[in-house]
C-alpha cells in the first residue's frame, strides 16, 4: 500500500489578524473601563478633600504635616499673650501677699 497517500490531516486555516487581535482589544477595553473609574473615584476624594479642606478654614481648624492646628479668631498673638501673662501675675501678686505696714 505503499501507492496510498499519507493520511489526510487537515490544515487549519491560520487565524485572521482581527482574530489574533480580539483578545487584546479586550483586554484593553477592560482595563480602560477600570481606569476610568479609578480616574473618577480619584477626583471625587480630591473634591471631597478640597471642602472639607475650606470648610474647616472657615473654623480656623488646618491640616498640617504636625498634624490639626486650631486657631482662635479675632485674637492676636501678643494681646493672648498679655492676657496669659496679666493672670499669671495677678496670681502671683495674691499668693505672695505684702508684709503689714507698721504705723506710728
Amino acid at each position: 500500500m505503499a501507492w496510498k497517500s499519507k493520511s489526510h490531516i487537515p490544515v487549519e486555516a491560520k487565524p485572521s489578524t482581527l482574530r489574533q487581535l480580539l483578545p487584546l482589544l479586550i483586554l484593553l477595553t477592560v482595563f480602560g473601563g477600570i481606569a476610568f473609574v479609578v480616574y473618577q473615584v480619584y477626583l471625587g476624594a480630591t473634591k471631597i478633600r478640597d471642602n472639607t479642606e475650606k470648610r474647616m478654614a472657615r473654623r480656623n481648624l488646618v491640616f498640617t504635616k504636625d498634624g490639626l492646628k486650631v486657631g482662635v479668631k479675632h485674637v492676636e498673638q501678643e494681646k493672648y499673650v498679655d492676657a496669659t501673662q496679666n493672670w499669671v501675675v495677678k496670681a502671683w501678686n495674691l499668693g505672695n501677699p505684702t508684709p503689714p505696714v507698721k504705723r506710728k
